[in-house]
C-alpha cells in the first residue's frame, strides 16, 4: 500500500515537472531585444546587396519573404506571427524590443507589443 502510494506521488510530481517545462519552453512571455528583418536574409543583409537594412527587408518581403526578429546578440532568428506582419514594416530595419509569447525551441513568437529599442 505504502509502495503505491509513493508511486502515485511521484507520478503526480512528474507530470507536473513536465507540463510546467513545456509551459515554460513554449508559453513564456518575454520581450525580446533584436531587429526587424525578413526571412530571406535572416541576420545579416550584406550578401544581398540591396542597400541598408530597411531596404533590402522591405524588398524581400515584397518578393515573398516574411518580417522576422533578427536577435544579433545570440544569432538567433524568431518568425513572427501573422498578425505581427504589418506592425513589423513600421520598424523595417530598426532595432526593437518584441514582447510575446516566445517559442524558443520552434524560434517563434506570437506578438503582443512591437516598440523600438534604444540604440
Amino acid at each position: 500500500m505504502k509502495i503505491s502510494i509513493v508511486c502515485t506521488l511521484l507520478l503526480i510530481v512528474g507530470v507536473f515537472s513536465i507540463a510546467s517545462a513545456t509551459t515554460a519552453e513554449k508559453g513564456e512571455e518575454k520581450t525580446v531585444v533584436g531587429f526587424i528583418s525578413d526571412s530571406m536574409c535572416g541576420l545579416d543583409h550584406s550578401s544581398m546587396k540591396m542597400g541598408d537594412d530597411k531596404t533590402c527587408t522591405l524588398k524581400c518581403v515584397e518578393g515573398g519573404g516574411k518580417f522576422v526578429l533578427a536577435d544579433r546578440a545570440n544569432k538567433v532568428v524568431y518568425a513572427l506571427d501573422e498578425a505581427a506582419q504589418e506592425k513589423a514594416r513600421e520598424f523595417a530595419g530598426q532595432k526593437v524590443k518584441v514582447t510575446g509569447q516566445v517559442d524558443a525551441k520552434a524560434k517563434t513568437i506570437q506578438v503582443t507589443k512591437i516598440e523600438i529599442a534604444s540604440p
